[in-house]
């Protein structure tokens, strides 16, 4: 689930002389954009809230659907084992991005006229007015001109460490560990890509006008970046009827099953 929004403004402008006062730059490559500002990312660790103890009553607790055979039939409470219960980390990454384009654009307009007109004045213009191959149709005269537009898109996603978007949602409100870098080093927990999140979002919200003429503003800015280490439960347990095995996961914040 992504938020985006996308505002677009036009003014037409039909003159025969296009006041050049403006700074104008030159049209960029592609998701390439002539002004950016890009905020420091920062690291969050998730302290986990739910313990061992919490953590092993939940699981034992549904342990038996794990097992259940022919849709009905499961294994005694006793038969159902606790082999281990490991915690890990699963790396998110939160990014918040604005971009906007201010720009104009050609364009050419067809006015019909009466059949009797010889000639249209302008703004100090004489237009001759055309005949259509249907003769059925009104001549016209055409107006060149150029159209100003703002485009704006904004956007906030998650993604993981995959670079999969996910439902923001899954990042719950949960206080953070006051020594992030400690637990980064104690579990052996790998950075993110360095800019694999701007990239995404860029790719997301940068969307260059393909009528382009001529270029006023463009700017791309990324205002949060946020690394995100969340704490998971992965918990399994062991039939000792047939020796096979079942592994739960858990919000470590929550103690939410995750994935069974």
């Amino acid at each position: 689930m992504t938020e985006t929004t996308c505002a677009e403004q036009t003014v037409a402008l039909v003159e025969p002389t296009i006041e050049k006062s403006e700074q104008i730059t030159t049209k960029p490559a592609e998701n390439q954009v002539s002004k950016e500002n890009i905020a420091p990312r920062k690291t969050m660790v998730y302290a986990t809230v739910v313990d061992d103890a919490t953590i092993r009553e939940t699981g034992n607790k549904i342990k038996q659907q794990l097992f259940i055979k022919f849709g009905f039939l499961k294994p005694k409470p006793e038969e159902v084992k606790l082999v281990s219960i490991e915690k890990y980390y699963q790396l998110y990454n939160a990014v918040y991005g604005k971009y906007a384009i201010d720009y104009y654009r050609k364009s050419a307009y067809s006015i019909p006229v009466d059949e009797e007109v010889r000639k249209v004045i302008l703004l100090n213009n004489e237009f001759l007015p055309e005949h259509q191959a249907n003769i059925t149709a009104k001549p016209n005269i055409k107006l060149e001109g150029e159209e100003h537009l703002i485009i704006e898109n904004q956007a906030f996603l998650v993604f993981n460490h995959q670079g999969k978007e996910v439902n923001p949602n899954m990042l719950c409100y949960a206080p953070s560990e006051n020594f992030p870098q400690d637990i980064i080093a104690k579990f052996g927990l790998k950075e993110p890509a360095q800019n694999l999140d701007v990239d995404l979002i860029k790719e997301r919200i940068v969307k260059h006008p393909k009528d382009t003429n001529r270029i006023i503003s463009e700017t791309f800015e990324v205002n949060e970046r946020t690394a995100v280490y969340y704490p998971i439960y992965k918990v399994k347990f062991a039939n000792s009827n047939n020796s096979k095995e079942k592994t739960v996961e858990f919000d470590g914040v929550t103690s939410k099953i995750l994935r069974q």
